[in-house]
C-alpha cells in the first residue's frame, strides 16, 4: 500500500524554507520505512481531484479527506483503519487536507472517509505536520514499535 499525504496549498501561500516542511518530510521519511509514503501539494481542489483520479493503479485510490466536521479517531483507531486497508489490498491511500474554504460537496462525496484532527482550527502547515506524524504513529502501532506509548 502506498500512502499519499496531499494538501491544497496555493503557491502564494507556500513558504520557501520553513520548519514545517522539514518536519513533514521527516515524518514522511519515517513512515516510508513501513510503507511507501510521499507528500504532494496541489494548487486547487480541482487539481488534486484530477491528479488523484489520473494516477495509475489497478484500483481507484481510497480517499480520506480531512475536515473539522469529519470523524474523530484515536491514534489506535487510525492505525486499525490503515491496517484494514493494507490487509484488504488497497493500493493507494490518499489523505488530503483541503482548501482554506473547505471541500466542495463533490469532493466530499468522492471520499471514503471524512476525518477530523479535532474541533480546533489548525493552520494548513500545522495540520500537515500533525497528519504526517499521526500516519507515522499509526504505522508504528501496526508494527509494534515502541514509538507509541499508549497515552
Amino acid at each position: 500500500m502506498k500512502i499519499v499525504l496531499a494538501a491544497v496549498v496555493p503557491r502564494r501561500s507556500r513558504s520557501k524554507a520553513d520548519a514545517f516542511e522539514a518536519l513533514i518530510a521527516d515524518y514522511a521519511t519515517r513512515a516510508a520505512r513501513y510503507t511507501p509514503t510521499e507528500t504532494q501539494l496541489f494548487e486547487s481542489e480541482a487539481d488534486l481531484v484530477a491528479r488523484i483520479g489520473a494516477q495509475p493503479g489497478r484500483t481507484a485510490p481510497y480517499i480520506i479527506l480531512l475536515d473539522t466536521r469529519g470523524k474523530q479517531l484515536s491514534s489506535e483507531e487510525l492505525a486499525a483503519s490503515l491496517g484494514t486497508h493494507r490487509d484488504q489490498g488497497t493500493q493507494r491511500l490518499v489523505l488530503a487536507i483541503g482548501p482554506a474554504d473547505g471541500w466542495s460537496p463533490e469532493a466530499l462525496n468522492r471520499a471514503g472517509l471524512i476525518l477530523s484532527l479535532g474541533r480546533i482550527t489548525l493552520p494548513h502547515q500545522l495540520a500537515r505536520v500533525v497528519l504526517a506524524e499521526q500516519v507515522y504513529r499509526a504505522l508504528t502501532i501496526l508494527a509494534g514499535h515502541p514509538y507509541h506509548s499508549g497515552h
